[in-house]
């Protein structure tokens, strides 16, 4: 099926525009958490979202869930790792599975601006965003894993029955997984190494380790290495007043395009963004 909008992220943003989206009847692929924001979730309270009185982040989103369940939206749990111009618009990687969208919806969250030294270079050459995509490849060998959440464990368990060795590196405190050919590294992995493919990963302290594969492990895929040649200002999305980036097709609203963190600019600018690409919809029927 060929979609409409592929919308990335669970947050405000993206909440606000699926909404105004479905409501001009266009179809969707959303891909994000059920569970939505996290940042939303932990607020203790929020007391400047108009229309609503003192609310807690909690109650907020349970709010939020009901009016995706009204409004018949679903969404894809499946982390997205790329996406791609094609001939009819773009290619998205969900999970093992590709999507064809018409348009794209960036809305994920503030983001860091970038990898590891080396992770772009060498992505698809033995750097992996996906256990389960390309696991399958190193039975029997060495592999390293940055794990950057809780929710990503039961995937580092999987890589462990298929590699011999794995070198584990967290950002999440202690990780709960314990396999005997796990490592869990105490020190800080500082780059990935290799020429046409990965060899090695080289360590904060100076030590250098040979690896066959690294996987990274994140809640959100960097944006310029998601979507290439993607307009950045540091960790920023760059747009312009209709929220459209300097990718034709590829619009972002949110965190991701910036300050102020507010609820407010978020809702504001995921509508805008759902507009401009009905628009953006039309013009292109007319073509």
């Amino acid at each position: 099926m060929r979609y409409d909008v592929a919308i990335i992220g669970s947050g405000p943003a993206a909440i606000s525009a699926a909404l105004t989206l479905k409501l001009h009847n266009k179809s969707i692929i959303w891909f994000g958490s059920k569970n939505l924001s996290p940042k939303v979730e932990r607020s203790e309270m929020i007391a400047n979202y108009p229309g609503v009185k003192m609310v807690t982040g909690t109650e907020l989103n349970r709010l939020y869930r009901e009016q995706i369940e009204d409004a018949g939206l679903e969404i894809e749990e499946r982390q997205v790792t790329n996406i791609s111009s094609s001939r009819r618009g773009f290619m998205v990687l969900g999970g093992n599975d590709i999507y064809d969208a018409k348009t794209v919806l960036l809305a994920l969250g503030s983001t860091s601006p970038k990898g590891f030294p080396g992770e772009a270079e060498l992505l698809g050459h033995g750097v992996s965003y996906c256990a389960t995509c390309d696991g399958f490849l190193y039975p029997g060998r060495t592999i390293a894993i940055f794990c950057g959440s809780k929710e990503f464990e039961h995937e580092v368990n999987y890589l462990a029955e298929i590699a011999a060795k794995v070198y584990l590196f967290t950002s999440c405190g202690e990780p709960s997984v314990s396999r005997e050919n796990i490592e869990v590294n105490p020190g800080k992995l500082k780059t990935i190494q290799g020429e046409e493919k990965v060899t090695a990963i080289e360590l904060t302290d100076g030590t250098t380790v040979p690896v066959d594969g690294v996987f990274v492990l994140r809640p959100a895929v960097a944006p310029g290495m998601l979507v290439k040649g993607l307009e950045l200002n540091g960790a920023d999305i760059v747009v312009d007043r209709r929220m459209a980036t300097n990718k034709p097709g590829v619009f972002a609203a949110g965190d991701c395009t910036g300050r102020p963190y507010q609820l407010a600019k978020a809702v504001g600018e995921g509508n805008i963004a759902a507009h401009s690409i009905v628009e953006y919809l039309a013009e292109k029927e007319k073509q």
